[in-house]
């Protein structure tokens, strides 16, 4: 029972040391552990709670895992110490918040780090946010990623970024190295989405341009898009003073691959002639705010594409639109990905399968050089080849 005066008290065990039942206010009973932590003189008292009675701790179950405890504290342990540290182990809300601040927020572009965010807020924190970053294992991760499998590009990107994530911990001395849960999880496959502009669908896309009637700036959003190839988050931020109307381009100081060119063909700079600029706004589409850009063109785009027949077409997809045009055209790939601002040739090999065939093309040349030649100067490969019916029929 309790002190009368409220305070708890032990019953020490009388067989095995330091082993005892605590009874504190309201009769609670709990098993503790009292031992010193070392064989020193003078090591400091430690008394360590193993549970309270009742399911799973019985005096039997409670004096067996004392007994255990007792081993590991010989053997140099002290339980105490780590138990503390455990609660004090950082959780993977600490360690997201960590790699959010000193990664993402630090060492990527404002829109990567806000992609993360989101990631962490909406689906990691939710599902593995209490749980201290050194016991997250990997079926736990398997099980996060497989409850995604409906949404599978956002589940290989959570998978992606937890991975960076288990790697920087493994860098600050979070967990061990080579332990990151997410190694062996398989991601879902993804089927690249590549929806090209047929001519007939631009020429639709041209007469809903000219009749829609909202802002101007909207309009000059999407053509310029698609005269320049350009991505979303550029043409949203182009400012007049990066603009070189004399060179026909604009310099950004930076995009998803860094700092680049974006050329500007006569095409977009007869919509940049015919955009009003205004007085006080550096950007060059405007939005509905002072001194600000227009923020998100998916509301007009829809109605645009709806009044074109294109309701499957994305706004990404005038990029792929452009360059699908610039690899039919017989353009190498090579500056293709030049204009498009591509750092990997691997990226502007996908549309390698659209590109013209340049031996082809010149065996070509060569066999209609020699049939002209073989019918004369002034014949062609027309004339070659009625001379050929001819010499056959008579034959």
């Amino acid at each position: 029972m309790p002190r009368p005066d409220g305070t708890e008290s032990v019953l020490w065990d009388s067989e095995l040391r330091g082993f005892g039942v605590r009874v504190q206010r309201g009769g609670v009973r709990s098993y503790v552990l009292q031992y010193r932590a070392g064989d020193q003189r003078g090591a400091p008292l430690r008394k360590l709670t193993i549970g309270r009675h009742g399911s799973p701790w019985t005096p039997e179950t409670a004096r067996r895992e004392a007994r255990r405890l007792l081993g590991a504290i010989a053997d140099g342990t002290d339980p105490a110490a780590a138990r503390a540290e455990r609660r004090e182990a950082p959780t993977m809300a600490d360690l997201a918040q960590r790699f959010l601040s000193e990664h993402a927020e630090a060492k990527r572009k404002p829109s990567t780090a806000a992609e993360y965010r989101r990631l962490i807020d909406k689906v990691i924190l939710p599902a593995l946010g209490t749980r201290r970053v050194a016991d997250v294992t990997r079926a736990e991760i398997a099980k996060l990623h497989h409850g995604l499998r409906d949404v599978p590009y956002q589940a290989n990107r959570v998978l992606a970024v937890l991975s960076k994530m288990f790697n920087l911990a493994e860098r600050w001395g979070l967990r061990p190295d080579g332990s990151n849960p997410c190694r062996h999880v398989e991601k879902f496959g993804e089927r690249k989405r590549e929806r090209m502009l047929s001519a007939s669908e631009l020429s639709r896309l041209g007469e809903a341009l000219a009749g829609h009637d909202g802002s101007p700036f909207v309009v000059g959003a999407v053509k310029l898009l698609i005269f320049t190839g350009a991505r979303l988050g550029e043409i949203l931020g182009l400012r007049w003073d990066w603009i070189d109307l004399d060179r026909g381009e604009a310099r950004l100081p930076d995009s998803k691959s860094g700092a680049k060119t974006l050329h500007l063909p006569p095409p977009a700079l007869a919509v940049l002639a015919a955009l009003p600029r205004i007085e006080g706004n550096p950007f060059v589409i405007v939005g509905h705010r002072a001194g600000a850009p227009l923020v998100n063109l998916e509301k007009p785009w829809r109605t645009i594409r709806a009044t074109a027949g294109l309701d499957d077409v994305r706004l990404h997809d005038l990029r792929h639109a452009f360059a699908s045009i610039a690899a039919s055209s017989g353009l190498g790939l090579p500056i293709i990905g030049k204009i498009l601002g591509h750092t990997q040739p691997a990226t502007t090999a996908r549309y390698a399968h659209l590109a013209s065939d340049p031996v082809k093309a010149a065996a070509a040349a060569v066999a209609e050089k020699i049939a002209s030649a073989m019918v004369g100067r002034t014949g062609n490969a027309g004339e070659a080849k009625a001379v050929d019916r001819t010499s056959g029929s008579g034959a």
